[in-house]
């Protein structure tokens, strides 16, 4: 049987501030731990900017992309997670109430990151977003005319 696969691409930030805190937020339907803000991907959506898109409709904060630290497959739901390391832009910390139960920044380190984030899927992606010191290029393209969007490639130790 000649099958269309159907995944759903999500996208996710470790967010940094000035002060080198990790923005965290708790969902109504994952309230057993803190999370790094994302969501769905729209169609047509470039990556870059639907990791912007959710983490400023969820938190009221704008960030800018710095690279992709780790792509992810929940093979039972079919969900292809990509994760984005971002700094802070602007914005005051506002929730939105519908999804997110509570967010904020915290001083999350290696050594007490459990405290936070609880499930182990969400604890490697961000373990691993915290180590990140080179990450993978990715960029937006469009086709017909061949352009190039949007592309991060940044590789400086942070």
């Amino acid at each position: 049987m000649d099958r269309t696969p159907k995944h759903i691409v999500a996208v996710s930030a470790l967010v940094t501030n000035e002060n080198g805190e990790v923005l965290l937020v708790k969902t109504h339907w994952r309230s057993d731990t803190w999370e790094s803000p994302g969501g769905q991907v729209e169609e047509g959506e470039g990556l870059d900017q639907a990791v912007i898109r959710e983490v400023l409709e969820e938190t009221g904060i704008t960030i800018r992309p710095i690279g992709v630290t780790g792509v992810y497959y929940n093979a039972t739901r079919h969900i292809l997670s990509v994760v984005f390391k971002a700094k802070v832009v602007s914005g005051e910390l506002s929730i939105q109430p519908e999804e997110i139960m509570e967010a904020g920044f915290f001083p999350v380190s290696e050594a007490d990151i459990g405290l936070y984030i609880t499930r182990p899927n969400m604890l490697s992606r961000t373990l691993d977003a915290m180590r990140a010191e080179v990450f993978v290029p990715y960029e937006t393209v469009t086709v017909r005319p061949d352009q190039v969007l949007s592309r991060l490639d940044e590789t400086i130790k942070l």
